[in-house]
């Protein structure tokens, strides 16, 4: 059985030497989430507002973990302040940045569901 090697892009080096916009845009656009899309489509009225914008919620706990920010009320704190890292994440500038309480639930439905599974195989 013969195995198929994928070719690089670009080495880790190279993208760790990249500035962080260039970075984020290298490593976001080799993302598929519109699994993780479909499970947070609104199907009542109850619980999340309609108006979080989902993709960068995503983008944005991604990029804390490339940051190495631990808890989520830094996330939401540095979000809240600096702005460059807010647009890096997909936020527009009238966007509101979500809460903890909306990450919570966001990392909830992503937990309960099975599409991390399906997309890891």
């Amino acid at each position: 059985m013969y195995s198929i090697r994928q070719g690089h892009l670009f080495s880790l080096q190279d993208l760790l030497d990249l500035e962080p916009t260039e970075r984020y845009t290298a490593i976001f656009e080799g993302l598929n989430i519109m699994p993780l899309l479909k499970i947070t489509s609104k199907k009542t009225c109850e619980g999340a507002p309609q108006s979080l914008n989902y993709p960068a919620m995503i983008y944005s706990m991604l990029a804390r973990i490339l940051e190495g920010i631990p808890t989520m009320g830094l996330l939401v704190r540095r979000l809240k302040q600096d702005v460059l890292f807010r647009l890096d994440c997909g936020f527009s500038f009238s966007d509101r940045v979500p809460s903890e309480a909306s990450f919570s639930r966001l990392i909830r439905k992503i937990k309960t569901s099975n599409v991390l599974a399906e997309m890891n195989h």
